[in-house]
């Protein structure tokens, strides 16, 4: 894989859990079921994947177990940021070891680094490994923007640091980075629900919690946008608009968790604490979303 290739669907991987353990043969599941619909590769141990309560050991788990089963069949890009830089380069090694064949970098979260210290705390990592980088910015949870400069100057000195994940919910931010990038900079939306406008002005597709549920539905989507077929875009982006907007009903992952637990991919919707089960009248409007788009995975 190199980064130029970086574009389509990725699932930002839900990581299961049954009795308060990672459930390994869910995720194997989940895995299976992911790149029998023709998903481009799939991202573990990310946001989604609840890598803050995964321990350590687990998190390394997760990354090894996802690359064996889905055994060169599609990429596999592992979750190995933090916002300790010696935790996001020990993570970046141990995936890059395991055979992950790429690394999704948040940036770090709770600390609020200057750009300065942001560009150094990515450069560290840039220098341990060739393999493709794709940088997350995701201000409403981390407190902090990777500024537009701070991506181009990245960008420049590390040609293997050219994809960005976009999740701060502006159009405007798109149009920036491609206006100063090009093509340079590949574009990914980390909103479903933005994913279309987001690649009708440059980007090139979406790391994707829907598609835990529908991957097949994303594909479908994001190729037609990929081909300039808009109109079909947008009829797909309709139909699946319900189904964006209350995956988010509660903070992610709970509310994809328990869709997934209804469809049957995997066993239990459990979380870890602090994030906890939805709310019985949030669980009806989901389920109720579900069953009018009459999704039918297994």
């Amino acid at each position: 894989m190199n980064s130029t290739s970086i574009s389509g669907v990725y699932t930002a991987l839900i990581t299961p859990f049954y009795k308060g353990n990672v459930c390994f043969a869910d995720l194997e599941k989940l895995v299976e079921y992911q790149i029998d619909k023709g998903i481009n590769g799939i991202i573990p141990v990310g946001t989604t994947g609840e890598s803050p309560t995964l321990t350590p050991e687990e998190h390394i788990e997760v990354i090894h177990h996802c690359i064996e089963v889905s055994s060169g069949r599609v990429p596999v890009i592992a979750g190995t940021g933090a916002n300790s830089t010696k935790e996001a380069i020990k993570y970046t090694k141990e995936a890059d070891k395991a055979g992950a064949d790429g690394f999704l970098q948040v940036a770090p979260y709770y600390n609020k680094p200057s750009q300065e210290g942001l560009f150094r705390h990515f450069s560290a990592i840039a220098e341990i490994t060739d393999k493709p980088i794709i940088l997350y910015s995701i201000p409403s949870r981390c407190g902090i923007e990777i500024a537009v400069d701070t991506v181009e100057r990245l960008r420049f000195k590390y040609p293997h640091m050219n994809t960005i994940k976009e999740a701060g919910s502006s159009c405007d931010r798109v149009s920036q980075l491609v206006s100063a990038m090009g093509n340079d900079i590949t574009v990914l939306s980390g909103d479903d629900s933005l994913t279309l406008p987001f690649m009708s002005i440059g980007a090139r597709g979406v790391i994707s919690v829907a598609s835990n549920l529908v991957p097949k539905s994303l594909m479908k989507m994001v190729h037609s946008a990929l081909k300039n077929d808009y109109i079909q875009g947008i009829k797909l982006h309709t139909e699946l608009y319900p189904l964006f907007k209350n995956l988010f009903i509660e903070t992610s992952p709970v509310p994809i968790k328990s869709a997934c637990a209804q469809a049957g991919i995997i066993r239990s919707p459990e979380v870890r604490l602090p994030l906890f089960a939805m709310k019985e009248n949030n669980q009806k409007i989901l389920d109720h979303t579900i069953r009018e788009l009459d999704i039918k995975v297994i």
